[in-house]
């Protein structure tokens, strides 16, 4: 019901837009798939290629915005370092001034260096400071100029102090000393103004030095008032004098006294000239450096400002344009995209609807859309053929079932006659074994025979020496003793021994005929299925060594081990030793492990090439097949091995040097007693190995 709702659906006439949705359709049906698709890939390449462009563009016009934008932040940290050294060079020559030094000087000369470096390496070729350099040298350079200047005077000014201050104050308190050494007492009339001037000669230097390195006006009125002190006490010291030497000492006093204002004067108006050239120089000149950066920097920030401006509006342009260009192209791809998968969807639709009518049965349905000359069409042609080959397998699906019921009942015949080659080689070893324990018991049987008619007879004589009537000698009583003890030793002996391989037959046969499961001696199984196996051994040069400890227990198919070693002797004595070649056969075991016991057995016969190895254990492989060979005696025994025991078999061979068989299996047998057989067929072995 489905299927015929969805069919009358497709039946229905399309409506308008049904009819423009076909003809775009069947218009790009004209166009193979593969150029469909490269179509879309070049609608998307020819984006990435507009926008690529557009980002190119861009990025030109962004790296010329930034890199002013990084010119002006250079020029800005350009004017900043100026600003810096200039101030810092201003400090410098203060502290020069205050107080010379020679460490002061050399600092100010590197720094002098520092800023004429910056302004002729640095700013002379930025580009944005290169116009203004020149006024900035300018600047520089009259503020350096005055620090030479105002060098030049600090020199006059050292001499000056030292040479018109100091000078005449060190002949002062020479002259003190004269005065106050030519005076003989205290109590003399000079003392009190001798005393009064002394102080002042002393406030005077103190206020002169304060001036001198603190331009203080304060300082500088202290020593012009105790200067004036000086002065007048002078002519009172020269009325009270005692002598003529105090006299004199005044007179020289009053002289360096004249000498010292003097000088303290023109120290003054030294030290006035340097603060005017300090301030009109230095001051003046670092304060038009500083205003010139200022403006410089204000200029940078602006500009910076601007480039900043110009980045992102150029930034949020190409924003605009890469969005508007990408929804443009997307609207373009998404449309011819959906077209395209318009012209693939729907053909593909309609061939699923074929198949799925053809997979419901409904083959009378014709494939729409096989005369499109697209890949689509193709498809449409081969489920046409497919339809068409539906049509002729419904056809000849009669005679198809037919063949597979003949088939199927030719390999259930090739099972059950394979089933019963298995059987009839299984059961070939436990007739060899018959035939060969009933010759062994011949011979007992047979000589217990022969004594049994010969102790007959002896009796039927003696019997008639007895009722002769000749009587019966002591000599003859005794030989009929003698006669008979022999005989019954030799029938006891040899009915003693047939008995003992009937009862080994009789246990090997039991084991070989019934799969039970109990525990069994290994070596008590090897040496029954030994025994059984000597009328081989009589009969071939093959010499037996068998090395199994006693107390090797196990809890298995004691028939199962029995027929593994019967198949492995007889396909030695067939194989390894065949033509009547001597040799030896080794059966040996060992424990492996605690769960595990090792049985090895190993011959020194002809040894396989690596290609029968492979075969080994195939079923139905056999070299000697043109004289009798089935091919079914190791891959029995492999299975036996592998799945009735639950163990592990291993082959080592090389040509000429003998054949060695491994098995490894559990004290416990893990298999079953029909675990060799499921279905009818044995087990192929999975994998041989080997060395070659």
């Amino acid at each position: 019901m489905p299927a015929l709702g969805h069919s009358e659906h497709a039946d229905r006439p399309p409506g308008p837009i049904g009819r423009l949705r076909a003809r775009l359709v069947g218009v790009l049906r004209a166009v193979p798939i593969r150029w469909r698709i490269l179509s879309i890939a070049a609608l998307n390449s020819a984006v990435v290629v507009v926008l690529v462009a557009l980002i190119w563009n861009g990025s030109q016009v962004l790296s010329s915005a930034w890199d002013d934008v990084r010119q002006v932040r250079e020029s800005d940290r350009i004017l900043a370092l100026l600003e810096s050294e200039t101030g810092r060079l201003h400090n410098l020559i203060h502290r020069y001034i205050n107080q010379p030094s020679p460490d002061l000087f050399a600092e100010i000369l590197l720094l002098r260096e520092a800023v004429l470096g910056t302004l002729s390496n640095r700013a002379a070729k930025d580009p944005m400071l290169s116009g203004s350099v020149e006024e900035l040298e300018r600047t520089t350079e009259r503020f350096l100029n005055g620090f030479g200047e105002l060098r030049s005077v600090q020199a006059t000014i050292a001499k000056t102090y030292e040479e018109q201050v100091q000078g005449p104050a060190r002949d002062m308190a020479g002259l003190y000393s004269i005065i106050e050494g030519a005076t003989g007492h205290r109590d003399a009339l000079i003392w009190p103004s001798l005393g009064k001037s002394r102080e002042a000669f002393t406030a005077m230097l103190v206020a002169a030095n304060s001036y001198y390195l603190s331009q203080s006006s304060g300082a500088a009125d202290d020593a012009r008032r105790h200067t004036e002190t000086i002065e007048k006490t002078i002519p009172v010291m020269i009325d009270l004098a005692d002598n003529d030497l105090q006299r004199m000492a005044l007179q020289r006093l009053a002289a360096r006294t004249a000498s010292l204002r003097e000088g303290f004067a023109k120290l003054s108006e030294q030290l006035t000239s340097r603060t005017e050239l300090l301030r009109n120089t230095i001051d003046a000149s670092q304060a038009e450096a500083i205003g010139a950066i200022d403006d410089l920097s204000t200029k940078m920030r602006q500009r910076e400002q601007k480039a900043q401006e110009t980045f992102d509006h150029t930034l949020a342009d190409i924003s605009r344009r890469v969005l508007s260009i990408a929804v443009i192209f997307l609207g373009i791809i998404l449309t011819a995209g959906v077209l395209i998968a318009l012209s693939i969807r729907l053909p593909l639709q309609q061939i699923m609807a074929a198949m799925r009518a053809i997979t419901l049965g409904n083959l009378d349905r014709e494939v729409q859309g096989t005369k499109a000359r697209d890949e689509v069409g193709a498809m449409a042609r081969a489920v046409e053929v497919f339809r068409e080959n539906a049509i002729a397998k419904r056809e000849t699906e009669d005679e198809l079932r037919a063949a597979k019921e003949k088939a199927e009942s030719a390999l259930v015949e090739l099972n059950t006659a394979q089933q019963n080659l298995i059987d009839a080689e299984r059961l070939a070893a436990l007739g060899g074994l018959v035939a060969g324990v009933a010759h062994e018991v011949n011979n007992p049987i047979g000589i217990s025979l022969t004594v049994a008619s010969s102790f007959a007879r002896r009796t039927d004589i003696f019997e008639a020496q007895l009722k002769g009537d000749g009587g019966l000698r002591r000599s003859q009583l005794e030989e009929f003793v003698q006669s008979s003890r022999d005989a019954s030793q030799q029938l006891v002996a040899n009915l003693t021994r047939a008995g003992e391989l009937i009862q080994s037959f009789k246990q090997v046969a039991v084991d070989r005929s019934h799969a039970e499961r109990r525990q069994f001696s290994l070596s008590e199984a090897t040496d029954q299925i030994i025994a059984s196996l000597r009328p081989v051994l009589k009969r071939s040069p093959i010499t037996l060594a068998v090395d199994v400890p006693e107390g090797l227990l196990l809890d298995g198919y004691p028939g199962s081990y029995g027929q593994i070693l019967t198949n492995l002797f007889l396909n030695a004595a067939n194989h390894a030793f065949a033509d009547g070649r001597a040799g030896t056969i080794t059966i040996s075991a060992r424990p492996r492990g605690a769960d595990d016991i090792e049985i090895i057995f190993a011959d020194d016969g002809a040894g396989m090439t690596p290609d029968v190895q492979r075969q080994a254990f195939d079923p139905f492989f056999t070299t000697r097949r043109n004289e009798g060979g089935t091919g079914l005696g190791l891959h029995i025994v492999y299975n036996l091995v592998t799945q009735q025991l639950g163990g592990r078999m291993m082959l080592e061979s090389k040509l000429g040097q003998g054949t060695t068989f491994r098995i490894i299996m559990p004290r416990v047998a893990k298999g079953g007693a029909q675990s060799t057989e499921t279905d009818g067929t044995s087990q192929w072995p999975n994998r041989t190995m080997s060395s070659t």
